[in-house]
């Protein structure tokens, strides 16, 4: 709106110079384009993320599997996990010794987390492996794939903003200095009479 305004006010202005006219053309431009190129920009890379990470889900979801685990022992914490009196309900896996039979029929045993509490031998509980019975990591769901998505499309539409009136800034910027560049050579040409009798000031 201040765009509009200000190609109204120097419409017929006396006072108008060249530079305020392209100054408020240049917001004016800025403005469409940040209403307009902005969210094009994120739909379009939003769109892409999009089918990307859902594929992903389905590429990952075909490749890893649940199997049911057995603890065969728990072990003693490392010392980087977090201490068990401050522990949230995020930390509450235990690092066990586990046997597992993957979607190959093949046997495993190795040490993964389990998400118990307290692990006690011949206590069960899921993990996920690749079709190879290797332990692997839960696969991304589709409503983390679309949040991310989602998350992609705001910061292109967001950098694309940010570039066009970063674009504009630097533009005007540039314009003030040649102006006060213009006014400097015209006060230097006019500063050695300035004030002195005669000289028509």
């Amino acid at each position: 709106m201040r765009a509009l305004g200000g190609l109204w006010r120097w419409r017929r202005n006396p006072l108008r110079r060249t530079t305020d006219l392209i100054e408020a053309w240049l917001a004016l431009t800025a403005v469409l384009l940040v209403l307009l190129a902005a969210p094009l920009a994120g739909i379009a890379v939003g769109g892409a993320a999009h089918r990307a990470l859902q594929q992903s889900v389905r590429d990952q979801r075909e490749a890893r599997h649940q199997v049911v685990a057995t603890v065969i022992r728990r072990l003693d914490r490392s010392p980087l996990d977090p201490d068990p009196e401050t522990s949230s309900t995020r930390d509450a896996h235990s690092r066990v010794l586990a046997r597992w039979t993957g979607p190959d029929r093949t046997a495993r045993h190795g040490t993964v987390m389990a998400d118990l509490r307290v692990p006690r031998r011949g206590d069960r509980f899921i993990v996920w492996t690749d079709r190879h019975g290797r332990i692997a990591g839960r696969p991304l769901d589709s409503a983390t794939a679309t949040t991310h998505a989602f998350l992609a499309g705001f910061g292109a539409a967001a950098a694309t903003a940010g570039l066009v009136e970063g674009g504009r800034r630097l533009i005007v910027w540039r314009m003030v200095l040649r102006r006060y560049a213009r006014w400097d050579r015209a006060w230097d040409r006019a500063g050695p009479d300035w004030g002195r009798t005669g000289t028509g000031s």
